[in-house]
């Protein structure tokens, strides 16, 4: 299933080598996206499920996270902090659209990598047995159909540029059945508040994209790979507010 590697290996550092020698389809690869979401949350689940029975909750957590890192290569973690960068220290749009496409990482960008990875520690520690194993599997999995779905509802800030060229040719509807999935599995993991989670990841990818808007003019793969992991944070936190009511 070309596809389905392609979209694993776009979003991981496994090394899934082609045996074709052309370029990948994203456009087709894109509603793959939550599958591998889903892939990796069974991983960082197992890991930390496995961490749980050697190491206090807050350790295992961290190292969790960090495991899982490697395997994404924080791929989503470099698109939050550049968009971090840009947008809290970019005067005009040409100015911002410059710092997006810069590597370096300044101020803004390693506050909001240290916001995110002590509020993932946080959230995770929190959890434990099914109920952490759940929370980490939905969270992986909605936070990349949130993606796919900013995708086909925004337009993207520039012309070319990783996160449009492969907006080129994207079946929506795809895309729609592969964030069914997600929110289905949600329902699984935790029935009827999974209503909270849903409605919170879809509030704060819609914040995102209309902060995007204001700021460069639309979406780009930086702002995808913001939407990720804000939006996964977002589910385990009301993970944790669910099973702190008794859920």
């Amino acid at each position: 299933m070309n596809p389905l590697r392609d979209a694993a290996s776009f979003l991981t550092r496994v090394p899934l080598h082609r045996q074709s020698e052309t370029a990948p389809n994203m456009s087709a690869a894109v509603p793959w996206f939550p599958v591998v979401g889903f892939v990796l949350g069974v991983i960082q689940a197992g890991i930390y499920l496995g961490l749980l029975e050697l190491l206090p909750p807050l350790p295992a957590a961290a190292v969790a996270v960090g495991a899982l890192g490697l395997v994404t290569g924080a791929f989503h973690h470099d698109g939050l902090a550049d968009m971090a960068d840009a947008f809290g220290g970019g005067w005009t749009v040409e100015q911002r659209l410059e710092i997006l496409k810069d590597s370096t990482l300044g101020t803004y960008g390693v506050t909001a990598l240290a916001l995110i990875l002590i509020t993932e520690v946080s959230a995770l520690s929190s959890l434990s047995g099914t109920d952490a194993a759940a929370a980490i599997v939905v969270g992986h999995t909605l936070s990349r159909a949130m993606s796919t779905v900013a995708m086909i509802t925004s337009s993207p800030a520039r012309d070319s540029g990783l996160g449009v060229d492969y907006l080129r040719g994207l079946n929506s509807t795809a895309v729609i059945v592969s964030a069914a999935f997600a929110v289905v599995l949600a329902v699984v993991g935790f029935g009827i508040w999974a209503l909270a989670i849903v409605v919170g990841v879809f509030v704060v990818t819609a914040l995102v994209v209309e902060l995007a808007k204001s700021k460069i003019g639309g979406i780009s793969g930086d702002v995808l790979g913001a939407i990720q992991q804000l939006t996964k944070v977002t589910a385990l936190l009301i993970a944790v507010a669910i099973v702190g009511h008794g859920s």
